[in-house]
């Protein structure tokens, strides 16, 4: 493989020497160009473009999104250039917003991944062929919201949500009533909405609400069940 040419973005200074030694150093890493900001990254592309951008995540001017928004930008004026983000966190929404315009070139990996040198320069290598690389903690979380999303629990509304999670802890109606400031009967109006929307067979209303709670302790991983009243 031609060695790669990088740049690199990022604002914390030991991170951004850390990195740029250990690229350096690798011998399929041909030069390292570095940045400290939205704007410079820009800069330094328009400047000379590089075989890859790796960038932080959150960088002036607002440690936001600023990677994923250089990446759309680039996206733009630099249809083939490869754009990885590093982030401290497994973050699957971000990492769907950097692949909303597809996938190739585009990588998104975890910051302890980079102590790992030889991973990096393999993801850099992948994303500036126009491949993708995507962190297995953001694949694994992207896999578990898509799970969630499919089971009955996902067809209720926050209150309806909230009102199951309080019949989990035991409480009647009427507790629940309370704590909710509402009427019983309103309470009776969700538990029943919340009965149709999890398709509990119309039956006794108390092996229904034991159904229900099962199915949400179940979703949540765990718990007790109190005095179903």
């Amino acid at each position: 493989m031609a060695p790669l040419h990088v740049l690199l973005a990022e604002d914390n200074l030991l991170l951004r020497q850390g990195l740029t030694t250990l690229l350096a150093e690798h011998p399929s890493v041909g030069s390292v160009r570095t940045a400290d900001s939205l704007h410079g990254l820009l800069a330094e592309v328009a400047r000379e473009t590089p075989d890859v951008v790796v960038t932080d995540i959150r960088m002036p001017p607002s440690h936001s999104d600023e990677g994923i928004r250089a990446a759309a930008e680039l996206r733009r004026t630099h249809p083939g250039l490869g754009v990885v983000v590093l982030s401290q966190y497994a973050d699957p929404e971000l990492a769907l917003t950097l692949m909303a315009d597809g996938s190739h070139g585009r990588g998104y990996l975890l910051k302890e991944r980079v102590a790992d040198v030889d991973q990096l320069v393999a993801a850099l290598h992948s994303v500036a062929a126009g491949g993708s690389s995507i962190d297995p903690e953001v694949v694994d979380g992207l896999m578990s919201a898509r799970l969630r999303a499919a089971t009955p629990l996902s067809r209720l509304t926050a209150r309806e949500t909230e009102v199951l999670g309080l019949v989990a802890t035991g409480a009647s109606n009427g507790g629940i009533a309370a704590r909710l400031h509402v009427t019983p009967r309103a309470v009776e109006k969700h538990i029943n909405a919340i009965f149709a929307k999890l398709d509990m067979p119309v039956g006794e209303q108390t092996h229904r609400r034991v159904a229900a709670v099962l199915m949400y302790l179940g979703n949540s991983g765990g718990g007790t069940i109190g005095t179903l009243g």
